[in-house]
């Protein structure tokens, strides 16, 4: 896809990140939460809470957001050297590389980050796309956490935790 561009989220993106993250939760597996569990108010608090410490990005392809990503800090002092990842590509643009832009500017940003040891995330077991994604950008199982998430026709799927480590600064 040519012509994508990458920004920072502004507050005037949350209604638009709200509702591509309703239709990505409508495949099971793909998202912990569910449609009904997100809202704008939430994206918005987000956006604010990562302007200064973290880092929350859209790529946007003719004029429509197609994928977002954060990083966010964990708030205890003891995990100030760890950043939990969150990405998702918007359901009709899956496959289209979006992803591995998003995630080549994510660890750029963490690599550059004096302090910044780990990124974190997880991911469902059923994501198959993702975890390839992930493992091709360096990240490692780190473990599984059996019958973690049930999805909606009530059966139970693990979340996988990985994990990416900032290379030696010098």
């Amino acid at each position: 896809m040519e012509n994508l561009v990458i920004r920072h989220a502004q507050l005037t993106d949350a209604t638009q990140l709200c509702n591509a993250e309703r239709e990505t939760a409508k495949t099971p597996g793909l998202l912990v939460s569910r449609p009904g569990e997100f809202n704008t108010a939430a994206f918005e608090r987000k956006i604010l809470a990562l302007k200064d410490d973290g880092l929350y990005l859209v790529v946007e392809w003719n004029d429509q957001i197609v994928g977002h990503a954060l990083l966010e800090p964990m708030g205890l002092e003891a995990f100030k050297h760890v950043m939990s990842l969150t990405i998702v590509v918007h359901p009709d643009y899956v496959g289209q590389g979006i992803g591995h832009v998003l995630m080549t500017r994510l660890l750029q940003w963490a690599g550059d980050r004096p302090g910044l040891v780990k990124v974190e995330l997880r991911v469902r077991e059923v994501n198959r796309r993702a975890r390839h994604l992930y493992l091709k950008f360096g990240f490692v199982e780190e473990g599984r956490l059996e019958k973690r998430i049930r999805l909606p026709d009530g059966s139970l799927i693990a979340d996988i935790t990985m994990a990416w480590f900032a290379p030696e600064q010098s």
